[in-house]
């Protein structure tokens, strides 16, 4: 957790930047496609309210989501179907990476992606090349609010989570990715306030780097691929020496 979390830092520090607000804004509009492909009515799909709730998590704004749901009961059938797709490889100093993109067009994503790891000193595998090294799981924010760690944690064990994190203002809650949105809606019939729920990879054995100049070719690593227009997470093998 420790690793991912140094990630998530990052990640936040860049959300600073115009082109990283822009890049969110798309990314959640994409997901909530995917998620009101189906039902576009967040009342009766579970789906699609937990990526309302994720998008008003990353400060997306009210008028955008609301401006999405209606096209989305608009039922448009010439919009381009967005997919989920997950490429699989190696970085610099062979550390294992997943990369998840959301796409509508599968054939143009992926030699992008392709693009930029080998411009970077990484090579993209084939499926089934890297998904081994990483668990699978579904991470869930919560905010503490007034209760005590133990509260919590008893709150987490009853819901069925599989690993929790307390911290000062929010906690962190794992589950098996199958358990998801189980644990997330046990939790808030609990009164606990989720404020954010996706799935995610975490590295089995993550390598321990330690020197600064390897660590800063990761971090570029990492930026490149971020920065390809269709990618959503890009999730690593590795950690940080302490």
């Amino acid at each position: 957790m420790s690793g991912h979390s140094k990630w998530h830092s990052i990640k936040h520090k860049k959300a600073a930047t115009d082109a990283q607000k822009s890049k969110i804004l798309t990314k959640h509009a994409k997901l909530l496609a995917i998620a009101g492909r189906s039902d576009p009515n967040p009342e009766t799909n579970a789906s699609l309210r937990a990526a309302i709730d994720n998008a008003k998590a990353d400060n997306v704004p009210g008028t955008n989501i609301d401006r999405i749901l209606k096209k989305l009961s608009g039922a448009d059938k010439d919009q381009a179907e967005i997919q989920e797709a997950v490429y699989e490889g190696f970085g610099p100093n062979g550390i294992p990476f997943l990369v998840t993109a959301l796409t509508d067009n599968p054939n143009r994503t992926y030699p992008e992606v392709r693009t930029a790891f080998s411009k970077h000193g990484g090579t993209l595998g084939s499926s089934g090349s890297v998904a081994f090294l990483f668990d699978h799981v579904g991470v869930i924010r919560v905010a503490n609010e007034e209760k005590t760690e133990d509260e919590l944690f008893e709150a987490a064990v009853n819901a069925g989570a599989r690993d929790f994190e307390f911290g000062e203002k929010e906690s962190e809650i794992i589950t098996a990715f199958s358990d998801l949105a189980k644990v997330r809606d046990r939790l808030s019939e609990a009164g606990i306030k989720v404020i954010q729920s996706a799935p995610e990879y975490h590295p089995k054995d993550p390598k321990v780097i330690a020197e600064k100049e390897k660590i800063e070719q990761l971090e570029r690593f990492m930026e490149a691929i971020e920065d390809v227009d269709d990618v959503d997470e890009v999730f690593s093998g590795f950690d940080v020496a302490s």
